[in-house]
Formats: structure tokens, sequence, C-alpha cells
């Protein structure tokens, strides 16, 4: 089983990673990090359906994004 872990801190809510997830894993929090970004996270329901293959990670541009293949 593979997930996402999205670091709030660094995030900005640019979505990029949320349009590039073939499995529809990742959403905006609606939630605000500190500096005020509401940022994304994982959709703990998709938990099973997140495959790992890292595009998420790939597009980030703020280097937010974990990927975690088990």
């Amino acid at each position: 089983m593979s997930y996402t872990e999205v670091n709030p801190r660094y995030c900005k809510g640019c979505q990029r990673c949320i349009s590039v997830c073939p499995k529809k894993c990742l959403e905006l929090s609606g939630k605000s990090n500190d500096s005020g970004y509401n940022y994304v996270q994982f959709v703990q329901e998709a938990e099973a359906d997140c495959t790992g293959c890292a595009m998420c990670r790939q597009v980030c541009p703020d280097i937010a994004i974990t990927v975690h293949k088990e």
C-alpha cells in the first residue's frame, strides 16, 4: 500500500499535484498553513488506490511531497 505525504509548511496550494494524480488521491485541505496558503492533503479514503507513481512529487514546485511505497 502506497501513500503520499504533503508537508503543509511548504505547500502553496498550486494544485498541480491534484491535477496529475491518476487515482485522485489528493485534495485541498480547507486549512491554511503559516504562510496563509490552503495546502493539499492526501485523501484518506483513497489510501488503497495510491499506486506510488510519484507523478505528484515530480510536478510539485515546492518540494512539499513525499511518496511512500510499501
